[in-house]
């Protein structure tokens, strides 16, 4: 694990691809298991497999609702967080997340979890062996609001501004839908944004149209 001094309720743009810019997500359930590992693996406490894990937590809750006084409550588990996902977009092959640093070394663990877990999935399901990111993940830091709210315009319509859609709201592997109010994603706190700006589907709109078109004409400029 790389020794980074990631700050404390500080913001960064993760972003990470597959090596040789192979895709890392093949099917629904490819991006549907990176999703439950970025909710899975948001812990302090080692949690074993995310089948275990969600087991834990259904019995939990079930225990919560009986009025138990279990150690685990819905509280303390929020409390144990490593990071806040703020925003994310899963691509062909690539991911794009934003997150706030929630405790110590809580990026470095959360993403080395996460990579680890999803690798040992994907390398398991489809009978390879080896490294399937392209090394260490990537990052920014994020040092103003001006600067994380651009970034979670880029995160959010990143599918659009790569041409992988037309319309960033109908493609189903980011956190967008929710930032419009279309579906409910607990898996993001959204609010640190939407609390400060009042038209962020009209930014967002001209943001990727922009950054489309920007995209487009640089493949007609020579190096």
């Amino acid at each position: 694990m790389r020794k980074i001094n990631f700050s404390n309720n500080e913001y960064y743009h993760i972003y990470n691809r597959g090596t040789d810019k192979r895709d890392i997500f093949l099917d629904e359930d490819d991006y549907s298991r990176f999703l439950t590992s970025l909710k899975g693996f948001n812990c302090l406490n080692p949690i074993g497999s995310l089948y275990e894990k969600a087991y834990q937590d259904k019995k939990e809750s079930e225990e919560v609702a009986k009025g138990s006084n279990s150690q685990l409550g819905i509280g303390s588990l929020k409390d144990s967080r490593l990071v806040e996902i703020i925003c994310y977009c899963l691509n062909l092959n690539h991911f794009h997340l934003i997150l706030k640093q929630l405790v110590d070394k809580g990026i470095s663990k959360f993403m080395h979890k996460v990579s680890l877990g999803y690798t040992n999935y994907f390398n398991l399901k489809n009978d390879r062996s080896g490294y399937l990111f392209q090394g260490k993940f990537k990052f920014k830091h994020l040092d103003s609001f001006e600067h994380l709210l651009w970034l979670s315009v880029y995160v959010n319509t990143n599918a659009q501004i790569h041409g992988i859609t037309d319309n960033a709201s109908d493609y189903p592997w980011r956190s967008y839908p929710s930032y419009l109010g279309i579906k409910e994603d607990d898996l993001c706190n959204k609010n640190v944004i939407l609390n400060e700006i009042k038209n962020y589907k009209a930014l967002a709109e001209d943001t990727a149209k922009f950054m489309k078109n920007k995209k487009e004409m640089e493949k007609f400029i020579l190096d």
